[in-house]
């Protein structure tokens, strides 16, 4: 009985990706497929307490869905957080603002809801970040670098953008729109233009 629960939240979870496939306008099945890959254990152990009703429901007792959430959350925020490894950690509704983040590694980093008003993510790698309804105005992206990074519906009012690179990035078209309209500089790292990246014409 367990051997089919797990061969029902596989073939869902195989069902959604391929729905996000055929569906590029749709930014969560988009969230959804770019979490999948990224996180595929966490999302299908996820599932399996979602339906547990369905799937190996003595699993919920062993494991409860708050020490799922929190094993990836940044705990020690402060306002000098300069060249840290902060590979696939989390940030939900993070007060960022104002904080020291350049040069840090937060490849596959999860930044949702969060605020980095005027932060400081000079030369930072974001590369495959997730960075959903999250505020980047004001904030020095310069030099960093958002290769497939998904941020959709976050907002880069007046960030500083020299050098950065976007290359396959997912951006709202109003602020993909925004950020070209005052795009320059090559990424000192991938020798990308930011022009280039955003793919402005």
């Amino acid at each position: 009985m367990a051997r089919g629960g797990a061969g029902v939240c596989h073939n869902v979870a195989v069902q959604v990706t391929a729905a996000a496939t055929r569906s590029r306008l749709h930014p969560l099945l988009m969230l959804l497929l770019h979490l999948l890959r990224k996180h595929v254990s966490s999302v299908l152990v996820g599932l399996l307490l979602t339906t547990s009703l369905i799937c190996l429901p003595q699993a919920a007792q062993a494991i409860t869905a708050p020490e799922l959430r929190g094993q990836f959350a940044v705990q020690d925020i402060n306002s000098d957080m300069h060249g840290r490894d902060l590979k696939e950690k989390e940030f939900l509704k993070a007060d960022l603002r104002g904080v020291d983040l350049s040069e840090t590694d937060l490849r596959g980093a999860v930044i949702n809801t969060s605020q980095l008003q005027g932060a400081d993510l000079h030369g930072a790698n974001l590369e495959d970040v997730v960075a959903f309804s999250s505020r980047f105005d004001e904030t020095d992206l310069s030099d960093a670098n958002f290769t497939n990074a998904m941020l959709m519906q976050s907002r880069f009012v007046d960030a500083q953008i020299e050098g950065t690179d976007f290359t396959n990035a997912v951006i709202d078209l109003t602020q993909m729109k925004a950020l070209c309209s005052r795009a320059n500089g090559v990424n000192s790292r991938s020798g990308v233009s930011t022009r280039e990246s955003l793919g402005c014409r």
